[in-house]
């Protein structure tokens, strides 16, 4: 990515999108309790999981921005 394209966090996503933490949870095949921690930084996906995560978000790979948070 250059500079002048965005990043999108992973609740800024799903929102984009329409989706409930549970609508997205149910379609990416995880917890919603599992996607509120991706969502929270208090976990990170796997790659598998973040691929998936993009196809029903609609946004590419390297638009995705989070951090994690520090134990």
């Amino acid at each position: 990515m250059d500079g002048n394209e965005y990043k999108v966090t992973l609740t800024a996503a799903r929102i984009n999108v329409g989706l409930t933490q549970a609508e997205a949870s149910a379609l990416i095949g995880i917890s919603k309790a599992t996607l509120a921690k991706y969502e929270n930084g208090k976990t990170s996906p796997t790659i598998p999981t973040l691929k998936k995560m993009c196809q029903v978000y609609r946004v590419p790979l390297d638009a995705i921005s989070f951090t994690l948070m520090a134990n």
